[in-house]
């Protein structure tokens, strides 16, 4: 039996995100302006012509795989990017997190996307936000760092966007935003994940020094309908 986390937008977006779910019991895909992320229920190749037929704009997409796939020629493949999936394995001794940390909400998205612009943490978009849970840390009225989460499968939270502006490294902020998400995610009974890419080991080292494991490889490419 297959693992929920092998398919997670389409797990998410069959269980705890599906209030944002658009197309059909193949495929599925989220607004642009919440998420570029796609997914179908197999990633087979006549899956991926379905969900070419499903989406009804020529944006480019995300679709997220544990195996490399072979892309229909009715897609464009602008890149592919390697990853991995670490799962959070500790139940107890999380640092404790710094009172400056803020919950972030819509009048911030300016700041929010300007810093996402500058550390590329991943696909960050206007209405991102609205799945849930962003915190930030702020120089005076700046904001300097921030973490959220964003694919809810079943019972596994995705910490998603951690960045920390460049001018701002080396003070801990990360840590203490991930333990901060960390902490809440485990208050509901939930089990946190993230993805990274594989050669940000920087990144890497700090999940596993938290508690993370890496559970498998994983594959992300960005499509763009022909």
């Amino acid at each position: 039996m297959k693992h929920v986390l092998d398919n997670p937008v389409w797990s998410a977006l069959n269980s705890n995100n599906k209030s944002f779910a658009n197309g059909n019991e193949i495929a599925t895909y989220f607004d642009p302006a919440v998420s570029p992320f796609v997914s179908v229920q197999e990633n087979t190749p006549a899956n991926l012509e379905i969900l070419h037929q499903t989406i009804p704009f020529a944006k480019p997409v995300l679709l997220v795989s544990v195996t490399k796939l072979t892309i229909p020629d009715c897609w464009y493949v602008l890149n592919r990017v390697d990853g991995v999936q670490m799962v959070y394995s500790k139940r107890s001794g999380i640092a404790h997190y710094d009172s400056a940390i803020r919950p972030l909400s819509d009048e911030h998205v300016p700041q929010m996307m300007a810093l996402t612009n500058v550390t590329k943490p991943g696909p960050f978009a206007e209405k991102t936000i609205e799945l849930g849970h962003y915190k930030g840390i702020f120089d005076a009225d700046k904001l300097v760092a921030m973490a959220g989460q964003r694919l809810h499968a079943f019972e596994f939270a995705e910490i998603s966007a951690v960045c920390t502006h460049p001018d701002y490294v080396g003070r801990g902020y990360a840590r203490h935003l991930l333990a901060d998400q960390l902490q809440r995610i485990l208050d509901v009974s939930e089990t946190p994940y993230l993805h990274v890419r594989s050669d940000n080991t920087r990144a890497v080292q700090l999940y596993e020094r938290l508690g993370f494991d890496t559970r498998t490889e994983v594959f992300f490419y960005v499509l763009q309908k022909k």
